[in-house]
This record gives structure tokens, C-alpha cells and sequence, in this order.
């Protein structure tokens, strides 16, 4: 009888890499599928060499052998479970995709049909397939033998094809670097079962550390990437670049959002007056403020420039209520900053807040060279928010028409009355603003 501790210590490090990705992102359905995987990897080794193998051993063959095949059915159920969810993260880019995720529902069914076969025939998979070496399988070539190892081979092979085909897709290179990891780590994990015990464990343990190799990557580069997209867009937008990639989340498109705008007034002679140290506490307070508020709302900071900050509602994740949220915004924005620059002046330099709210289609996506990239925002709105900002006075709110009709009937529940006409910059006709009260 064989010693046993290769495969303890091969279980575990399956069943360790489970818990590991299971933790770090439990709300992914993609990392779900891959700790289902790894677990039952885990599971199958476990089990054979802690209660199958002792049985053959001793050559107690019965019915319950292929109850033992349920994990390692699983396994590969759940490894082709995880490529069809990464699939659906990537971006089509116009290629068919209904083949390929058909290929990996056949996979998974011919891992089902390897299921069935050992409930039917256990005693043949115990004799004929399991740990029967490749050197005597090419050999003697046992009919038997593949009875079990053709569905799984097959159902490998329709795997492997459907994921790299994912590259054709242009994956940005966190995914693919994942993709390819798997595609060598399987054909040694999947060679565990048919190796003899001795070196079984190590076949496995090779795949599992490419496979582990690859993760880490992946989620070193997505951490990287949701660092850099914390500094200037929202938590929701920093988690779905985590998530879906860079390019996926930030694609150019022409979509109807709200933007919001506010900067403080007699800030020029606020800092021609004032000490740096103190200019610079009074931004960060004020930035810490108008930041928080754009995170409650669902806002993402486009610009923040001197005392002026830019804040898109609605890209790039759409949101079909960016109205209401911009204008929520715009209220705490008002309070806060109120709050802020009554503090901060004094009874020579007076401080105050101005904000200004526009809805209509903006074209956002990301421009820039290779060393430096900006998300950007195009369109009339992006205009008609400044110049209502520019003109909103002291601890008022303006609102574009557009904003109005959105809001229906909670601009009357918002109090928000017509204004003056106004003659804008960049603007021919007069623009119809509108006043959000007081709270």
C-alpha cells in the first residue's frame, strides 16, 4: 500500500486555492465557478486516497465506487462552468459567440455521460481506467479503458477550444493571461486520474500551481487596475473595471446621462489672501465632500480642476434614473458646501458654492496616448452644466429643461421653479434654467 501524503498534501492545496478565491471575491459568479472547481478537485483526491484507494486495496470493489465518481465529475462540470461565465465577461466584438458556449454545455454533458457510466460499471472504471497508466493503456489498448477516458477527453479538448477561442476576442491581458494559464494547467490535472498513484499527486500539483500562477496574475493586475480607477471614477465604475476589464468598462458610446458641475465662489481671492497650507486643507475638505456625494449617487468624477469639479451621472454604467440621482446630488453638494465655506470665511473673504445640473446624449469613452489615458465626456450637456455652474450664485442650484422633463412629476416634489432666460456661452438661443429651492 502506497503512502498517501502527496495526495492529503495535493487535497489541500486544491481545497486551500477554493477557499482563497471564494474569499477574496465571494460576489462573483465567476470566482464561484472557480472555487466550485478547485473544491471538488480537492474533494475527488481526497476521497480516493482516503476511502477508495484503502478499499481496492484490499480489493473491496463495489457499488459505492461510483458514488466516488461524483467529485470528479464535478470538477470538470465546474471547470467548464467557469469558462463559459469568463466568456460572458468578454466583450464579443462582433464574433459569434452561441457555437463556443454550446461546445462547453456538450462538455458538460459528457463529463454527466462519465458520471453515469461509473454509477453503471464501477467495478470497470476501478480496473480499467482509474490510475491505469498511459504506458499500458497505449499498450493493450482496453476498450474499456475508454469507455471513461473518451468522454472525458473529449469534453477536455471542446473546453480548451472554446476558451482559447476567447483570444480572438482580444481579452484584455489579465484574461488572457487566465485562460492560458488553465489551458496548460488542465491536461495535468486531468492526467491525475489515469497516472498510477505514485506520481499521480504531482501531475496534479503541477496544474494546480500553473493554474495558480495565472490567478494570482489576474487578480494582481485587476487590484492594479481598480486602484487607478478609484482615483477618478466612482466604486461602482472601479468594480465593474475589476470585474469586466478596462476596455469593456470604458468603450466609447453615445448614451443620455446628467452631469453635474459646482466650484466655490471668491475662491481667487480666497487663495491671493490666504496661506497655501490653508488653501489646500479648505480643497480637501471641500473635494472629500463633493467626492462623498458622488459616491452616494451613483456619480463619477470626470474633472476636478482648482475649486471646479465635473461629475457624470450615468457613465459609463448606464443608469435609467441619472436625473433624480443628479439632482440628489446637487442638493448634498449645496449643503455640504454651504456648510464648508461658512466655516472657512470670515468677516473680509466671503466663500460660496455654486452648482449647476444638464441631462442630454454624451459621448464618453476613454482618449489618451500609451502614457496616459483620460476618460473623457462630449456633448452639449457637458457645455450647458458649466455655464449654469458659472452662473448659479451663492448656495444656488440651476437646472437645464431636459433635467426637468426627465424628473416629471418630482420636479414639483423637488420644488424646482423656472428662472431666468439665459444668454450662455457657446449657446445662440437663450437658455430656459430652472431653480431647485432650498430644502
Amino acid at each position: 500500500m502506497i503512502d498517501t501524503t502527496p495526495h492529503v498534501i495535493t487535497s489541500l492545496l486544491a481545497m486551500g486555492m477554493a477557499l482563497a478565491f471564494i474569499v477574496a471575491d465571494r460576489s462573483s459568479p465567476t470566482s464561484r465557478a472557480l472555487a466550485l472547481f478547485l473544491g471538488s478537485v480537492g474533494l475527488a483526491i481526497g476521497v480516493g486516497s482516503q476511502i477508495a484507494y484503502p478499499l481496492h486495496y484490499a480489493n473491496d470493489i463495489g457499488w459505492w465506487d461510483g458514488v466516488f465518481a461524483i467529485p470528479e465529475a464535478a470538477a470538470f462540470f465546474f471547470a467548464y462552468e467557469w469558462i463559459l461565465r469568463v466568456r460572458r465577461t468578454v466583450p464579443a466584438g462582433g464574433l459569434k459567440t452561441e457555437g463556443p458556449d454550446k461546445l462547453l454545455r456538450i462538455a458538460q454533458a459528457l463529463a454527466v455521460f462519465y458520471l453515469l457510466a461509473s454509477l453503471a460499471f464501477p467495478a470497470l472504471r476501478v480496473e480499467k481506467f482509474l490510475n491505469a497508466g498511459f504506458h499500458e493503456v497505449f499498450e493493450r489498448g482496453t476498450p474499456e479503458f475508454w469507455l471513461f477516458a473518451l468522454p472525458l477527453t473529449i469534453s477536455l479538448a471542446l473546453s480548451l477550444f472554446s476558451g482559447l477561442l476567447m483570444l480572438r476576442r482580444r481579452p484584455d491581458r489579465a484574461e488572457a493571461l487566465r485562460l492560458i494559464a488553465f489551458a496548460l494547467a488542465a491536461p495535468f490535472m486531468a492526467s491525475g486520474m489515469v497516472l498510477p498513484n505514485t506520481v499521480a499527486p504531482v501531475s496534479t500539483a503541477i496544474g494546480l500551481l500553473i493554474l495558480l500562477v495565472g490567478a494570482v496574475q489576474y487578480h494582481v493586475i485587476q487590484g492594479q487596475r481598480a486602484h487607478f480607477m478609484a482615483k477618478f471614477l466612482s466604486p461602482q465604475v472601479a468594480q465593474l473595471v475589476a470585474r469586466r476589464g478596462l476596455k469593456s468598462a470604458t468603450d466609447e458610446q453615445t448614451i443620455e446621462l446628467s452631469v453635474v458641475c459646482c466650484d466655490l465662489r471668491g475662491f481667487t481671492a480666497f487663495t491671493a489672501a490666504t496661506s497655501s497650507r490653508k488653501v489646500i486643507a479648505i480643497l480637501r475638505e471641500y473635494y472629500d465632500a463633493v467626492g462623498a456625494a458622488a459616491a452616494e449617487c451613483g456619480g463619477t468624477i470626470k474633472d476636478q480642476a482648482g475649486d471646479g469639479v465635473l461629475i457624470l451621472v450615468g457613465a459609463p454604467i448606464p443608469m435609467p434614473d441619472h436625473a433624480q440621482r443628479a439632482l440628489r446630488l446637487a442638493e448634498r453638494i449645496r449643503r455640504s458646501g454651504m456648510e464648508i465655506t461658512q466655516r472657512w470665511s470670515d468677516a473680509e473673504l466671503r466663500l460660496g458654492v455654486g452648482v449647476g445640473a444638464a441631462s442630454g446624449f454624451v459621448t464618453v469613452g476613454v482618449i489618451g496616448g500609451a502614457s496616459r489615458l483620460e476618460y473623457t465626456a462630449v456633448g452639449p450637456a457637458v457645455n450647458l452644466a458649466s455655464r449654469l455652474c458659472a452662473e448659479a450664485a451663492h448656495g444656488e442650484v440651476l437646472v437645464d429643461l431636459r433635467s426637468i422633463e426627465l424628473l416629471g412629476e418630482e420636479a414639483q416634489r423637488h420644488r424646482l421653479s423656472p428662472g431666468e432666460a439665459l444668454q450662455l456661452k457657446g449657446f445662440q438661443q437663450p437658455v430656459q434654467s430652472y431653480t431647485l429651492a432650498a430644502a
